[in-house]
C-alpha cells in the first residue's frame, strides 16, 4: 500500500506539537506551495464543546478575525480547525496579493475590515504582517495605528503576528528595508496600546532564515503547506492561551483533520 508522505508528515506534527506542550520541540515538513488569489475563509459560530458564557475573562477569544496575505490565507485552514476544536469562532480575511494595511494596496483590506467588523464582531483581531506592509517607518507606524484604533474601537483586541522568514526574491529586493522595519514599527505600536494591542513575535517558532528547516518554508521559500500550517496554529493557541488564559484543544483532535484537504492546497501540490 502506498503510503501518503505529506499525511505521514503531518502526522508527525501532531505528535511534535504535543511534545511542545510539555517542553519538547516543535515543527513539521512543509510540501511545494505556489501563489494563487483565492476567496476567504467562511466565517463559523462558536461551536458548543469547550465554550463558555460571552463575556468570560478566561475564554477570550469567543471569535477571532485573521488577516494577512496569501501566507495568512495558507495558514488559515489549520487556524480555523484549531480555533473551533477549541470552541471558538474563527473568520479569515487574509488574501493572496493583497491584505495588507500600509500604502495604497491596502484600501480594499480597509474596506473589507469594516464590515467584517460590523457582521462578526470579533472580540480579537490577529494581522500577521503581510509581505506587501511597504512604506517608511512613519507610514508602517501610522497604518498599524490606525488598525490598532479601528479594531478596538470595534471593541476587539489586536494581535499583531510577525511574518515567518520568506525568500527574498527580485520581487522584493526593491522592499527589503521596509520588510525589516515592519515588525519594529508594530511592535512599537503595541507599546504604545499596552492593554488592547499585542506584537506577537513568530521568530520563536519559525526562526529567522527561510532556508532553515525550522523556518518550514516550501520550496519557493514563502508559503507553507498543511504540515507548517498545524504548527503555527499550535504555536498561536499558545500565544492565546498567555494572555486569555485561553485553552487551546490538543492538535490531536484538529491537525489531521478534514481542512487538510483543504482546496486552498490542492492547486498549490501540498495533498
Amino acid at each position: 500500500m502506498k503510503i501518503n508522505t505529506p499525511v505521514l508528515a503531518l502526522a508527525a506534527v501532531v505528535v511534535s506539537l504535543g511534545l511542545a506542550a510539555c517542553g519538547g520541540p516543535a515543527g513539521g515538513t512543509a510540501g511545494t506551495v505556489d501563489g494563487r488569489a483565492d476567496g476567504r475563509t467562511p466565517v463559523a459560530e462558536p461551536g458548543p464543546k469547550g465554550a463558555k458564557e460571552p463575556g468570560s475573562k478566561d475564554t477570550k477569544p469567543h471569535r477571532l478575525l485573521w488577516m494577512g496575505d496569501s501566507i495568512g490565507e495558507a495558514g488559515a485552514p489549520a487556524l480555523k480547525a484549531a480555533m473551533e476544536a477549541s470552541g471558538a469562532g474563527f473568520a479569515s480575511m487574509a488574501s493572496a496579493g493583497g491584505g495588507g494595511v500600509v500604502g495604497e494596496m491596502a484600501a480594499p483590506t480597509w474596506a473589507t475590515l469594516t464590515k467584517e467588523l460590523a457582521s462578526f464582531k470579533p472580540d480579537v483581531v490577529a494581522y500577521q504582517i503581510t509581505t506587501y506592509d511597504w512604506g517608511t517607518v512613519t507610514e508602517q507606524r501610522a497604518a498599524y495605528g490606525r488598525l490598532a484604533e479601528t479594531v478596538n474601537k470595534a471593541g476587539a483586541d489586536l494581535l499583531i503576528v510577525s511574518a515567518p522568514p520568506f525568500r527574498i526574491d527580485d520581487f522584493y529586493k526593491p522592499h527589503t528595508a521596509a520588510i525589516k522595519t515592519a515588525p519594529r514599527s508594530a511592535a512599537a505600536i503595541a507599546d504604545e496600546h499596552p492593554d488592547t494591542v499585542r506584537f506577537l513575535d513568530a521568530s520563536a517558532l519559525w526562526g529567522s532564515d527561510s532556508a532553515a528547516d525550522a523556518a518550514q518554508r516550501s520550496k519557493d521559500g514563502i508559503h507553507t503547506c498543511q504540515q507548517g500550517a498545524a504548527a503555527f496554529a499550535g504555536w498561536f493557541g499558545k500565544e492565546l492561551g498567555k494572555r486569555y488564559g485561553f485553552a487551546p484543544a490538543a492538535p490531536a483532535t484538529w491537525a489531521t483533520g478534514a481542512w487538510t484537504g483543504d482546496k486552498v492546497y490542492g492547486p498549490l501540490g501540498c495533498a
